[in-house]
């Protein structure tokens, strides 16, 4: 049987991605990576996780296999499917497939959104086995050293439906995210953004405003990748009150009276 396995090189992450650690988030997941310990992102949307799997995969120099989790994942789509392909039958690999096979590290992003009968199918390469069964192909795979299985996950935004099963969260290590402090989340801005510390300081001002409203029923707070969206309209030459309003004003919640509230954070700042 033909197996079609897309190449490694495709998957490196080849410029180094900008990050500013937070904490010891860098050498923990280091630590675990060489100890092929599967790790779980735990913080709110936009707040850098992505950002700083793709930093650790050219710090590691490993490739990276991204997964966007949704509802209908299925089991299939992670670990490839029988195609046809003129007169013959191949086996075409998923993407847990392909970084298995290339020792890769897989990052399942949003993964509570994923069918409880896909997540299962990861259980196997989170413990001492290592191993993804491909029941298709009647092989099981053995995880490489380098291989390493990292999730992400927001705890604040899931409902009680979309907890992370006990059996499945206690497989990993948890590393907490957040949002930057100040200063950090200031430098995040201009560095992004090649915006000036003026109007980085005022978003971030206005973020700290704004993520206080979540008492006052706002689902989630304001992100750092929006803050960098909204500096980089204005680096762009819109008006600080316009780029937050196609930014994040509308962008978080369509509560008028709430929008409202952060309209006025952004009129004392600007």
């Amino acid at each position: 049987m033909k197996v079609i396995t897309p190449d490694a090189e495709e998957y490196m992450v080849k410029d180094e991605p900008y990050y500013l650690p937070t904490g010891d988030e860098v050498d923990v997941f280091a630590k675990a990576h060489a100890q092929c310990l599967p790790v779980i992102l735990a913080g709110p949307t936009g707040c850098g996780k992505t950002r700083f799997v793709e930093h650790m995969a050219h710090r590691l120099g490993r490739p990276l296999v991204t997964v966007a989790c949704h509802e209908d994942l299925t089991a299939s789509d992670l670990l490839g499917r029988f195609l046809i392909l003129g007169d013959e039958t191949v086996w075409c690999d998923g993407p847990l497939a392909t970084a298995v096979r290339h020792g890769a590290i897989v990052y399942l992003d949003e993964v509570v959104e994923a069918r409880n009968d896909t997540l299962v199918a990861i259980h196997p390469l989170t413990d001492h086995r290592r191993v993804l069964a491909i029941e298709k192909l009647g092989v099981l795979l053995r995880a490489p050293k380098p291989f390493m299985l990292v999730v992400s996950y927001n705890p604040g935004y899931q409902s009680i439906v979309k907890e992370l099963k006990p059996s499945t969260r206690q497989r990993f290590l948890w590393l907490e995210f957040g949002y930057p402090a100040a200063d950090s989340e200031v430098a995040i801005l201009r560095k992004e953004s090649g915006g000036t510390k003026k109007i980085a300081q005022g978003l971030v001002e206005i973020a700290a405003g704004v993520r206080r409203l979540k008492a006052r029923g706002l689902t989630e707070g304001l992100s750092t990748r929006l803050l960098v969206y909204t500096a980089t309209l204005v680096k762009q030459g819109l008006s600080p009150e316009r780029a937050c309003e196609v930014a994040f004003v509308r962008t978080l919640t369509d509560d008028p009276a709430l929008q409202d509230a952060i309209r006025a954070l952004v009129n004392d700042q600007f």
